[in-house]
């Protein structure tokens, strides 16, 4: 395996006001279907930095900062899911409507694969497939760091920027980690040292779940509308992923009656950075049905 070189065929950054919000994305290729990816919680754009210009050679492809993420603003989000999940909802929404998109496929990764299915909940019309990786959303299993960011003043403190605990965090979410570079560390600890960044985070993981993990009103509704989704759904997932363990998967593909299931080994929580020409490959033949 390469190392991640976030450097690689980097497009140059572009901003639209989405409503008020100043958002950062990138877009490549000018043929096919739209594609908007969408990164975890605590990405960026910088995710999808391996992918996005090969599947530009077949797609209209936009990587965007969702509102509070990388260098897209960071205003108060709403603190109650419900609120946020319409808020992020309408947001993916709005940022198509500046780009002319009438439909688009939606690639999501953990948090950003919730914002993909409520996407595709709220707005069948506008979506064309769906792509869930390692998404958030099909079990309470979650790391023990995280339980306790939930907590008043304790997630506080765990949230300020720290270069080791940036460093422990995103090598623990793949499975080969020398493939985590200096570089790579540097700039999410950059990301997370901008005013804002640990608030909105805060605010999203408290939005979506507590200590026990996700929210049972949450497994609630996604439960009731899951079974809902008629668009095809592609749930990629890592074998020795440790954020969202691969049971989840199983889950997934079960509550998604029109989805395929493809499980990448060795890999972990972010196939598209650890496996990219696989991942690549996969996604542009499942858009391609």
């Amino acid at each position: 395996m390469k190392e991640l070189n976030i450097s690689a065929q980097k497009p140059q950054d572009q901003y639209v006001k989405v409503g008020n919000i100043n958002t950062r994305f990138w877009a490549a290729g000018d043929k096919g279907t739209a594609v908007i990816l969408i990164h975890l919680g605590g990405g960026s754009v910088e995710d999808w930095v391996h992918n996005i210009n090969a599947l530009a050679q077949r797609h209209r492809v936009y990587a965007i900062d969702m509102v509070g993420a990388g260098l897209s603003d960071k205003p108060r989000l709403p603190t109650s899911w419900r609120d946020f999940s319409d808020y992020t909802a309408q947001f993916i929404s709005d940022f198509m409507d500046t780009q002319h998109l009438e439909r688009a496929s939606l690639v999501g990764n953990c948090i950003g694969g919730y914002h993909s299915m409520y996407f595709a909940i709220r707005f069948p019309d506008k979506l064309e497939k769906l792509v869930l990786v390692t998404s958030w959303g099909f079990g309470s299993d979650t790391p023990l760091v995280f339980r306790f960011i939930k907590l008043p003043i304790i997630g506080e403190l765990i949230m300020r920027p720290n270069r080791k605990l940036t460093a422990r965090i995103w090598k623990s979410m793949v499975n080969d980690q020398t493939l985590i570079t200096d570089e790579l560390v540097e700039m999410y600890y950059r990301m997370a040292s901008l005013p804002g960044f640990s608030k909105s985070a805060l605010t999203m993981l408290r939005a979506v779940e507590d200590f026990g993990g996700i929210r049972a009103d949450i497994s609630h509704y996604l439960a009731d509308n899951l079974p809902a989704i008629t668009t095809p759904t592609l749930i990629v997932w890592g074998q020795q992923d440790t954020y969202r363990p691969v049971a989840h998967a199983y889950v997934a593909r079960d509550k998604i009656p029109n989805s395929e299931l493809h499980i990448f080994d060795p890999c972990g929580h972010i196939p598209q950075l650890e496996r990219p020409e696989d991942f690549n490959k996969l996604l542009l033949e499942f858009l391609a049905k």
